[in-house]
């Protein structure tokens, strides 16, 4: 949920043909901090009619806003000679206009709202003491078909301070759910009634079901059906699609090295002139690795092509097999000891996966 302010009022209480006795005053409060007020005490007269209207304040998206009043009140009992004459209570009155009417104000053009009681109200000691019993009062008014409104305030008698007036509306706030993406959306003057709202797919994702959410009164998202899935390769993560981890067609070098020696087996070791590899291993366990004082030349280095298309672990060759398919130099006849160790490098171009 989201309350959305719309502009503070300003508040006018020089009205034509009306005496107003509503003053604009700073005080402080128990905390010594500053409040600014409005206030009013004309209790020792009967018939009071005062009037505190604010400035026009437009509507924006609103179709049913919200008035949240702060104030005190004095206790009628605790005034001496009142009785009455003095009230607890005031009135609360709006009228819609499409534009400024300046300081044009009749009464008769407005309707009323509700009258506001307080639920706490002060005493002389309070007063002393700096004591604020602050009173916190909200009402709903809607629909609002023009492009804004006037609040006014009437007094009949109250000893009331008027320390802060807040307008505002709720909606819907912008949200993701299931991947889908969902604007702000204002609710339904029909409190029991629920906006459908349809929500658009998040990017590199796709609708699996139609995703929808249903806006309600307080400004909550209910109901959510449907959702989108991340397209082909693609993965969720907190509710967007990023991009899964593949094939990159980085290629490197590996190097197959065949070392030889009397009496022994072809060895087969795999190195990489990038480090050593984690996936590096020996097809002969227990050979050791070549020194770095044994590698040869880049003029010994052979490279292999293989027929385009095609590779040895698609033809089902093994290392071993490609050797001796490769490198048939490096044979040696049972009995023969070469007068040094040969050594043969393969250069293989493969595709590394991350």
């Amino acid at each position: 949920m989201a309350d959305e302010g719309l502009h503070l009022p300003d508040f006018s209480a020089e009205l034509p043909g009306f005496l107003n006795p509503w003053d604009a005053i700073t005080e402080m409060d128990e905390h010594n901090r500053p409040i600014h007020t409005y206030q009013v005490c004309n209790v020792m007269e009967p018939n009071q009619n005062n009037w505190l209207r604010t400035n026009w304040i437009s509507r924006d998206a609103a179709q049913k806003i919200y008035v949240e009043m702060k104030f005190t009140l004095r206790d009628c009992n605790s005034i001496p000679w009142v009785l009455g004459t003095c009230k607890e209570t005031f009135n609360l009155y709006y009228m819609e206009s499409d534009e400024s009417h300046g300081v044009k104000f009749k009464p008769n053009q407005y309707t009323k709202i509700d009258t506001i009681a307080a639920d706490e109200s002060f005493t002389q000691m309070d007063l002393g003491d700096r004591i604020l019993k602050l009173n916190t009062e909200v009402r709903e008014v809607g629909p609002i078909n023009k492009k804004g409104f006037y609040l006014a305030f009437q007094d009949i008698g109250a000893c009331i301070a008027l320390v802060s007036v807040r307008v505002y509306y709720k909606k819907c706030p912008f949200t993701v759910r299931n991947l889908a993406m969902f604007p702000d959306t204002i609710p339904r003057v029909d409190s029991s009634s629920l906006v459908e709202v349809r929500g658009s797919c998040v990017k590199s994702a796709e609708e699996r079901d139609t995703p929808k959410l249903y806006c309600g009164a307080d400004g909550d998202w209910l109901v959510p059906l449907g959702r989108c899935i991340c397209s082909v390769g693609y993965e969720e993560v907190d509710g967007s699609c990023h991009g899964k981890k593949t094939f990159r067609g980085e290629k490197r070098q590996l190097f197959l090295v065949l070392r030889v020696t009397c009496g022994a087996s072809p060895g087969l070791h795999w190195s990489s002139p990038h480090g050593p590899s984690r996936r590096s291993r020996s097809a002969a366990r227990g050979l050791p690795r070549l020194a770095p004082s044994e590698a040869p030349s880049p003029r010994h280095q052979q490279p292999v092509t293989a027929p385009c298309g095609s590779s040895p672990a698609a033809r089902g060759e093994s290392a071993s097999d490609l050797i001796s398919r490769l490198s048939p130099v490096t044979r040696t006849s049972p009995g023969m000891c070469p007068s040094r160790l040969r050594v043969v490098i393969i250069q293989v171009a493969i595709h590394r996966f991350l």
